[in-house]
């Protein structure tokens, strides 16, 4: 598994937990998982500096941030300054908006910034692609055209790292939608008490901006967490589910074009409860890359990168069978990293006139050996089976 990989997955995994807790009522507990998260999602960003997708992490890490700092103030934890200062713009505590009994603004979970993330960037993925231009960016441009209306569930589902939030956000760019990202975790931390009101509040406001002629997609990454199969759900989950149940029903109005989209992303689409699953029209496989699309991504990622004559971008886009987007990317910089450590190591880096040496096909053949696929032959048989069973593209 890529570093990359490894801290997503390390701080989705300790936010759920810390929900979790949150819960059961084991608050001290709860604060030290939220911390985790915020620190692996923080590492994240700063080890992927120009990742378009920073916004939305840096909005989950200050959404753990104030859970920690309401819990704190339940159990007379003495509160800590937030460690998404620096990385969220300078913006400090007291900056942060409150409303009247000192429970943290709504707006400030609502990820509405706009991602500026092109087609381009979303390599391969055809099918997806046309299944979701099909579904969202048509209707958007003539909808006079759809008698019959259009889908407003989306659900996509693969393996991890292949593209599912990109997707969604490149969708957002292209129709200059309102892009309002959330997750279980955030939802369940932050409005704890009345997650319910503050659901019905969020499609409120899309479906006003739907109105005022700008469309909004609403993006639930982690979807089965939210939305899965659970045995011991407590109060709070159920009707903050029966209320997205609600919600989402609602948006198909009848006699108003609405353009509001729900966009839900999950590894794990066999644990999703049916009554949302047949409320996703459109639930669409987003695959590994063919052996094309890892050509395509070679090409994208060593772009900026020098390499010597004898590197095959074809031949690398064979021997990479089996690895994901995000394996690729991290692939690439990997080599990038390995020769970046050679040239500082050989001591030329303190001239400033000095090159590294280009990346030659050994560079690349050595990282091969050092990593693996991160999605193994029988998460994909998983997929494949669940795909055949519920698709609809």
């Amino acid at each position: 598994m890529s570093a990359y990989q490894e801290l997503e997955k390390n701080a989705t995994n300790y936010a759920l937990e810390a929900v979790r807790l949150d819960k059961q009522g084991s608050r001290g507990m709860a604060i030290t998982m939220y911390q985790k998260s915020i620190e692996n999602l923080l590492h994240l960003v700063q080890l992927y500096p120009e990742y378009d997708l920073n916004k939305v992490y840096v909005q989950k890490a200050v959404a753990y941030q104030e859970r920690i700092k309401a819990i704190q103030g339940t159990i007379g934890v003495p509160s800590e300054q937030p460690h998404t200062e620096a990385r969220n713009g300078g913006r400090k505590e007291d900056e942060t908006k409150k409303s009247e009994d000192g429970k943290s603004s709504y707006e400030e979970l609502l990820g509405t910034e706009k991602l500026n993330v092109k087609w381009a960037e979303v390599v391969g993925l055809d099918h997806a692609k046309k299944a979701v231009k099909e579904a969202i960016i048509y209707p958007v441009q003539r909808p006079d055209l759809f008698p019959l209306g259009w889908p407003r569930g989306i659900l996509l589902f693969g393996p991890p790292g292949c593209g599912k939030t990109l997707l969604a956000a490149a969708v957002a760019t292209e129709i200059d939608a309102t892009f309002v990202s959330i997750d279980a975790a955030s939802i369940m931390s932050k409005w704890l008490g009345e997650a319910e009101q503050n659901v019905a509040r969020l499609f409120g406001q899309v479906r006003k901006s739907s109105l005022e002629g700008k469309p909004a997609i609403v993006f639930v990454d982690e979807l089965d967490s939210l939305m899965g199969k659970h045995t011991n759900e407590v109060g709070g989950e159920i009707r903050v589910r029966n209320q997205f149940l609600k919600e989402m029903d609602g948006i198909v109005d009848k006699g108003k074009n609405l353009h509001v989209y729900v966009i839900g992303a999950t590894n794990k689409p066999w644990d999703l409860d049916w009554a949302f699953i047949r409320r996703f029209q459109k639930r669409i496989l987003v695959p590994l890359p063919d052996r094309h699309t890892r050509l395509m991504m070679f090409k994208l990622y060593t772009a900026s990168l020098q390499l010597a004559p004898n590197v095959e971008l074809q031949e690398l886009a064979r021997l990479s069978e089996g690895f994901s987007g995000s394996d690729i990317r991290d692939f690439n910089q990997s080599a990038q990293l390995k020769l970046i450590g050679e040239f500082f190591e050989s001591g030329k880096a303190s001239d400033r006139r000095a090159k590294p040496r280009p990346l030659t096909m050994e560079d690349f053949s050595q990282i091969l050996e050092e990593r693996k696929p991160s999605v193994s032959p029988d998460m994909l048989a998983l997929y494949d089976r669940w795909f055949e069973a519920f698709k609809a593209l």
